[in-house]
């Protein structure tokens, strides 16, 4: 028995605290400061007097003195202002984040902004500093859902607003953004979407690697019964709820509690501390509402009381600071815990203080934590407006709610008032059986929003529309009539491709309209180089979680690319799978029929050596090799928001998702002239894997780097990730996204044509030689000068 332990903080979660460390064998004993009457009672802990004001330079002083193992803030503002290094700087341990970690609270703007960059689900949001309020006002008449405006900084958790009309969101911007209704916390606002449904919060240990949920809790934040009246701090909470499942347990695990702890880590700023994370559970599934980066109360309450008694907190706690969370266990006992709320006459408004409080015999299954109490000589007074935590754990609800509210009867104080239906949901819940079936929407598909996006891209495959397709989508199939084309004696060629990792850099970036354009490229170039005219083309999307906008515009761009390249969109399929992706994620696949006339396909029989290669410039990097380039933006300081360093009129990520280049309308006349001999797509593989696909294989090509000039895009990738130009030559198109075999009669002529029809460089790059494979001359000069 040797640890000692100081909590910082004077409420019921520290009195909770405080009650449960105690019972630890190896705890010497625990401080608490400032305390209350509660934490005063037990003889393994006593209270301390110190001003808890940044740096806390007494505190630690003492701390130092004393030989404090491990510090426990209860509140959040000493987490935000850094109380973890004032301790950390001495050598002590700290049960609670870093000030890097702790903006997850500090900041609203900040966490929802990790949200979105970690797919974590969560409500829609803008975020607007003070001084854009006609932004702001512009954007909730126009966002088209009801709203909740959040400060973004502390505010003692009277922050939000939910107003009910339009009119009631304009005023309480004007409110928090002109007339500072909450102070600097109000300098930036979170405009988010409402969610409907219940609410409830998780509770978790983590190391910043290991992450452990205790039982899910509800609070009732609301004065009076029915969740009616003004918000306060809240009037009780009760665990584990019903409403979260296990399976609804398992997503939160899944799908925000594990990314949130990776995300926190990757980022460089690791989550040491009691995670406390709010959740809506959505018709969609379980959403982000706000983290808090603190024990709750009065959830604590109820949590501590719900614990098993093998538990050592102490141990726990350690095991966290220590980054060793997954060597200890952390079992609750069977049942429910209860925790009902005795608060001051007037409160949350304004209420008188110094009343007498009486307490008759608590059971012993019973726990009255103090929350706003004070000594005034031998008698207890009322100091605050919560003044306290009735508590209890039991093997049923009904048993809990009892004895909490048997004990409540004996406590009495001038104007104490409480709640009586503290935990109605769950004892609603178990009483009656559901009223209806489970519906598709519950399991996590919208049908509504499948018919919406149907409509919404309706006008954009309308233009598409070519000979053969009358492209009216809604059927079970699409129809394209080749007679129609006038094609003597065709061949049909079809090809199928994605999108690759460059899909992760639209989803992180939120650009979406431009990977369509990719998707339809990707295929159709394929049936080019067999000597084809795309006819028609047919996508696959796949997500979660369907959101219309994000996938109207994707499919908006595989539109426009089907124009670039001639062909119809007849059809396609959209795949709302709950739990197969990340929520935000998807996914793309095309397919592309084209047809051409059997003595014109590609390539031909006749190369040979001596032939003319013939490079098309490339739009940029097209699709292939995102996995190597995200990897070198890792290697840099530079974000998808960045200014691009080789074009500084775009953004990094607009300027890496330039659509690859459709080269159908450009190259086919050349086709048709019988001008080509063969052609290439330069994809995954460069020019060592693909130009060998289309020779005959006792031939070989050499390319002359010097021929054209290395794109800056690719020289920046070379340069920042260190890539030798041989694997440059094998991995990246390098600024040639086509390579046609010419005869040598027919250069000129090839040339011509193709510069003709289209602005895309055309450059004299190579000849096909009698020696297989590839060799790559003048690579040097792709070299660092």
């Amino acid at each position: 028995m040797s640890t000692q332990i100081l909590i910082l903080g004077s409420g019921g979660r520290e009195h909770a605290l405080a009650w449960k460390l105690a019972q630890s064998s190896t705890v010497k004993h625990v401080f608490v400061c400032p305390g209350n009457p509660g934490s005063a009672k037990n003889p393994k802990s006593s209270n301390l007097h110190f001003p808890l004001i940044h740096p806390y330079n007494d505190l630690v002083d003492f701390a130092v003195n004393k030989k404090i193992d491990l510090v426990v803030p209860g509140p959040e503002d000493p987490l935000v202002l850094g109380v973890e290094k004032c301790f950390r700087d001495v050598g002590i341990l700290v049960f609670g984040p870093t000030k890097l970690a702790a903006r997850m609270e500090g900041s609203k703007a900040f966490s929802k902004a990790f949200m979105h960059r970690h797919a974590i689900p969560t409500a829609k949001f803008r975020t607007f500093s003070s001084s854009q309020l006609q932004d702001a006002t512009d954007y909730v008449q126009t966002c088209g859902h009801p709203v909740v405006l959040k400060a973004s900084g502390l505010a003692g958790g009277k922050g939000v607003l939910i107003p009910s009309s339009t009119d009631e969101a304009i005023q309480g911007l004007r409110s928090i953004m002109l007339d500072n209704a909450f102070g600097s916390a109000g300098d930036e606002v979170v405009i988010e979407e409402l969610l409907q449904g219940p609410e409830i919060s998780v509770l978790a240990f983590s190391d910043g690697y290991t992450i452990v949920p205790l039982p899910a809790a509800q609070d009732h934040k609301r004065i009076g019964e029915g969740d009616t009246g003004l918000n306060t701090g809240g009037m009780g909470a009760y665990a584990p709820a019903p409403v979260a499942t296990p399976a609804i347990m398992d997503r939160i695990m899944t799908e925000s509690l594990r990314p949130t702890i990776d995300g926190m880590r990757k980022e460089g700023f690791p989550f040491v501390g009691l995670l406390f994370t709010g959740f809506m559970l959505t018709a969609d599934g379980p959403k982000v509402l706000e983290y808090n980066v603190r024990f709750g109360d009065p959830e604590t309450e109820a949590l501590m009381m719900l614990l098993s008694d093998d538990v050592d907190l102490a141990a726990v706690l350690l095991a966290c600071a220590e980054r060793h969370l997954d060597s200890v266990q952390i079992n609750t006992r069977p049942g429910f815990s209860v925790s009902v709320i005795l608060v001051s006459g007037g409160y949350p408004e304004s209420y008188a203080k110094g009343k007498l409080i009486q307490i008759g015999e608590v059971p012993s299954d019973v726990v009255v934590f103090h929350c706003g109490t004070s000594m005034s000589g031998n008698d207890l007074i009322t100091s605050g407006g919560r003044v306290m935590a009735v508590t209890c754990s039991a093997p049923t609800l009904e048993q809990a709610l009892a004895q909490v509210y048997a004990t409540v009867d004996k406590i009495s104080f001038e104007g104490k008032f409480y709640r009586r239906d503290i935990a109605h949901r769950a004892l609603t819940s178990l009483i009656q059986a559901p009223s209806n079936g489970l519906t598709y929407a519950q399991a996590g598909v919208s049908v509504d929003a499948g018919n919406a996006l149907v409509e919404a891209i309706k006008p954009y495959v309308r233009a598409t529309k070519r000979s053969g397709a009358d492209v009216e989508i809604g059927g079970f199939g699409g129809i394209f009539d080749l007679k129609a084309t006038g094609y003597k004696d065709p061949v049909l060629v079809s090809g199928t491709d994605g999108v690759g990792t460059k899909l992760r850099i639209a989803v992180d970036a939120g650009i979406h309209h431009l990977v369509g354009i990719d998707l339809v490229a990707m295929s159709v170039n394929d049936l080019l180089v067999q000597g084809a005219e795309p006819l028609y083309f047919l996508d696959y999307y796949g997500c979660s979680k369907l959101d219309v906008a994000t996938a109207a515009d994707v499919i908006k761009g595989i539109a426009q690319g089907c124009q670039q390249a001639g062909c119809a969109l007849i059809g396609g399929e959209t795949a709302e799978m709950p739990g197969m992706y990340q929520d935000g994620d998807y996914d793309l696949a095309g397919f592309a029929v084209g047809a051409v006339e059997r003595s014109s396909i590609l390539p031909r029989a006749d190369i040979m050596p001596g032939d003319v290669l013939l490079g098309v410039a490339s739009s940029g990097i097209h699709s292939n090799g995102f996995s190597l380039v995200r990897k070198v933006i890792e290697m840099t300081d530079l974000s998808y928001s960045s200014t691009c360093p080789w074009d500084d009129g775009k953004t990094l990520a607009l300027s890496l998702l330039e659509p690859t280049r459709i080269y159908v309308k450009q190259v086919l006349p050349a086709v048709h002239q019988g001008l080509l001999k063969g052609m290439s797509h330069i994809t995954g593989g460069g020019f060592l894997e693909n130009i060998p696909r289309v020779l005959p294989k006792e031939m070989g090509a050499f390319i002359d780097v010097s021929t054209w000039q290395l794109p800056p895009v690719f020289r920046f990738l070379m340069q920042r990730g260190g890539i030798a130009p041989l694997e440059m030559a094998r991995t990246f198109n390098n600024g040639i996204g086509l390579v046609l075999i010419v005869g040598r009669e027919d250069v000129d002529r090839a040339v011509q044509v193709l510069r003709e029809t289209a602005d895309a460089a055309v450059y004299r790059i190579g000849e096909v030689t009698e020696k297989s494979g590839v060799e790559m001359r003048n690579l040097e000069c792709w070299s660092p000068r």
